[in-house]
């Protein structure tokens, strides 16, 4: 499982430590933005979900689980989009974030990325109340694609 985690800048040392502290078997690595941290972890996705629902932190803002992390290619992503989106059965978004990238166009991913899901598996857009979710997130020459479903992403309120 991979995680893309966000901490206030200046503060990504103490995630890291909250991260090890709460699930144990993790590898945190920094990125080229401030305050962006990936992690991957062998725990399946209710583990960590569980493990950081409740987990007091002072350092880490948001969790966002990732299946996958491919170069952040049209393809690529497309292909990776595809085969998650085999598993949707209810309605769905999908969420892009572009960070260090020009080629990719946030609001370009989610209407292709969208359309074509429509296309392939004759699903069903909800933007406000989606069953699921599909997040692509742009790091520079990655890209991080995850499946979620409510409440898959957690939020944290943490003071700066």
């Amino acid at each position: 499982m991979i995680l893309l985690v966000t901490a206030p800048p200046g503060r990504e040392g103490d995630a890291i430590l909250e991260l090890e502290w709460a699930l144990g078997k993790v590898r945190v690595k920094g990125t080229d933005w401030r305050g962006i941290l990936l992690a991957e972890t062998p725990l399946s996705r209710e583990e960590v979900l569980k493990k950081l629902k409740d987990f007091e932190t002072q350092a880490i803002q948001r969790v966002v689980p990732l299946e996958r992390l491919v170069p952040a290619k049209w393809e690529e992503i497309e292909k990776a989009v595809l085969e998650l989106g085999k598993a949707i059965d209810g309605t769905f978004a999908v969420r892009a974030r572009v960070r260090g990238n020009k080629r990719l166009s946030q609001r370009e991913l989610e209407i292709k990325l969208g359309s074509l899901l429509v296309e392939r598996y004759n699903l069903k857009v909800n933007l406000s109340e989606p069953d699921y979710t599909i997040l692509v997130e742009v790091l520079g020459k990655k890209a991080g694609i995850g499946l979620v479903r409510k409440g898959e992403v957690l939020r944290f309120e943490v003071k700066e």
